[in-house]
Order: structure tokens, then C-alpha cells, then sequence
């Protein structure tokens, strides 16, 4: 995947706005509900991971984190993304080692098309995951979840003229 593109693209930016505020105010229902706690380090990172257009990396992530004060070191960010991949609120994108916001309720098998020129990702579910979890269940296998990662070009990359 390249750093950047040349060309232009339609893609849809991260939540800002009401959007992020509603989107936040959830996560923290969902914890209260849980008996888990939506701490600042974690919410922080929710946010920032919501406000993105793309996979985010640990470091990206503790780079937009905060200055000074308010900077966040290597475990907090680590903490926070496991903490937010076993709540739901977030996915592990395997081969990008990035992370993404879920905006899907509950736990369910996720599948991402990711671009490998511009690097935009889209989340949809995949038909398929319940068949692995049915052949996992006949072998008395315990899944603690499903992804599917699927590279190639998105629309505005395949037309777009090579660099």
C-alpha cells in the first residue's frame, strides 16, 4: 500500500461532529450495561479511531493521542485497543497491523475490502462467517472470532492513471 495517492477519491471521512458524540455516548452505555469501564485513555482512542478515514496504527494513534501532558505511551494505546477489540467497539486489521472503529452492535464475523493504492477500508459482513463458526462448532472448536481480509483496488484506484 502507498503512503499516498495521486489521484482524487470519493471516500467518506471519519465521524466528527454529533456523529462522534453519539457514537462515544453509546460505547459508554454498552460498558455500563457490561459492568466495564469506558476509562479516558480508552475513550480517547475510541475517538480517535472513530475520527479516522482509514486503519490506524498504534503509533499514529499515540502521535494524535495529545501533546505534553495528555501524550499517551505505548501501553495505554496497547490497552486501550485490546480493551476495545473485546468490547466490539474496534477491529484488529490483521495484515495492515491497524486498527479500525466497529459501528456494528454486538460481537459478529467481520470482513474488510482494503485498498491496497489509497489504503481505505470498508467493514462488511461476511455471508461466510457463520459457516466457519457451524464447522468450528462440529468440531467442538470455541471461535473467539471470525475476520476476513480481502486486498485489492477500490473504484477510484482502479481508474486512476499509474503513477
Amino acid at each position: 500500500m502507498s503512503a499516498a495517492c495521486d489521484h482524487t477519491h470519493a471516500h467518506a471521512s471519519g465521524l466528527t461532529g454529533e456523529g462522534l458524540v453519539s457514537e462515544i455516548a453509546a460505547a459508554r452505555v454498552t460498558c455500563l450495561a457490561r459492568g466495564e469501564r469506558l476509562t479516558a485513555p480508552r475513550e480517547r482512542v475510541l475517538e480517535l479511531l472513530l475520527e479516522a478515514s482509514g486503519p490506524s496504527k498504534a503509533y499514529d494513534l499515540m502521535a494524535a493521542f495529545g501533546p505534553g501532558e495528555n501524550s499517551a505511551k505505548p501501553p495505554t494505546v496497547y490497552r486501550a485497543l485490546d480493551f476495545l477489540t473485546r468490547q466490539g467497539f474496534a477491529h484488529r486489521i490483521e495484515s495492515l497491523n491497524a486498527y479500525v472503529a466497529c459501528r456494528r452492535e454486538g460481537g459478529h464475523s467481520a470482513a474488510f475490502l482494503i485498498c491496497d493504492c489509497c489504503g481505505v477500508t470498508r467493514e462488511f459482513d461476511p455471508g461466510e462467517g457463520e459457516a466457519v463458526a457451524s464447522e468450528a462448532r462440529r468440531d467442538g472448536f470455541a471461535l473467539s472470532g471470525v475476520t476476513l481480509e480481502a486486498h485489492g483496488l477500490c473504484a477510484d484506484c482502479q481508474g486512476a492513471p499509474a503513477a
